[in-house]
């Protein structure tokens, strides 16, 4: 046993003292020592069957995530969201606050596994709107990808990561499924920031089409768009079926995530989210 983890033992150890000083030392020194022990906690918990343990170290792991995340997104927003690559980074950083041990590249490369099985398919297809039908059979018929309608608000909805593994979400995050996709395959899909119900654009000569990736990819018209706005007391506008930019989208999601948190009465999650919010609100203001 290293001298480093047995100190993080002991560490985990003394998270059941009482004692308000020496939880304020514990605390002080896991930021210390940093992300670089989220793996060593995350076996600690899986080896305890004790749940206020596994609850304890679970907080642990999500402070130091936050750090983290924290400092990698203030980067990346500062160094630009203005690509759906950069917005797929954004999401998948965002996915280690509900699971530190995450790589992203495993799921970049699930999503790159995706494209490469249907890309020769689409290559060779002449017909762009042939394209994307066969994207979107793919993957709501065939990968079964879904709107969650019985559990809306789970926060497993909201999170890019796990509507991969669970293959259902919110209307959004299965957007960014799509829309990931296409910018490996160079198909025009964009998002439409449409209140209340995301939706997706296909851009085609002539006029484009807007899909419901909430209903297995199914085509649906403006008035179809405007009736439902209508019938959820929104007046329609115009610009409800704009096309999103990267930053609008990123700012959906982390709102998404925070009613879903607040949902769950986990308040302090979603006050957590809020400085990442703000950070991409500033930069959405300043785009403009």
């Amino acid at each position: 046993m290293s001298v480093k983890e047995s100190e993080v033992r002991s560490l985990v150890y003394l998270l059941e003292d009482p004692d308000p000083s020496v939880q304020d030392g514990i605390k002080s020194r896991f930021l210390e020592l940093g992300e670089q022990i989220i793996p060593m906690l995350d076996r600690f918990k899986n080896e305890t069957s004790a749940e206020h343990e596994r609850s304890s170290i679970h907080e642990v792991m999500y402070e130091l995530t936050l750090h983290s995340v924290l400092e990698d997104y203030t980067d990346l927003i500062q160094s630009g969201v203005t690509s759906r690559e950069d917005l797929e980074n954004a999401l998948l950083l965002l996915s280690r606050l509900e699971e530190p041990t995450l790589r992203t590249s495993d799921y970049q490369r699930k999503l790159d596994q995706f494209a490469r099985e249907i890309g020769p398919e689409i290559s060779y297809n002449p017909s762009l709107e042939e394209k994307m039908k066969i994207l979107l059979r793919y993957l709501f018929k065939e990968l079964r990808f879904r709107g969650d309608a019985k559990n809306y608000h789970n926060t497993d909805n909201a999170y890019l990561h796990r509507v991969i593994d669970r293959r259902k979400g919110l209307p959004i995050m299965l957007s960014m499924v799509v829309l990931s996709l296409a910018r490996r395959l160079h198909l025009p899909f964009y998002g439409v920031n449409m209140p209340i119900h995301f939706m997706l654009m296909y851009k085609r000569p002539g006029a484009d089409l807007l899909i419901d990736p909430f209903d297995a990819g199914r085509i649906v018209t403006t008035d179809q768009c405007y009736y439902f706005l209508k019938r959820n007391s929104i007046e329609p506008r115009p610009e409800h079926l704009h096309r999103a930019t990267e930053l609008q989208i990123l700012a959906r999601c982390i709102r998404n995530l925070m009613h879903s948190y607040a949902k769950k009465d986990q308040m302090e999650r979603a006050q957590d989210l809020q400085a990442i919010l703000d950070l991409t609100e500033r930069a959405e203001e300043s785009s403009l």
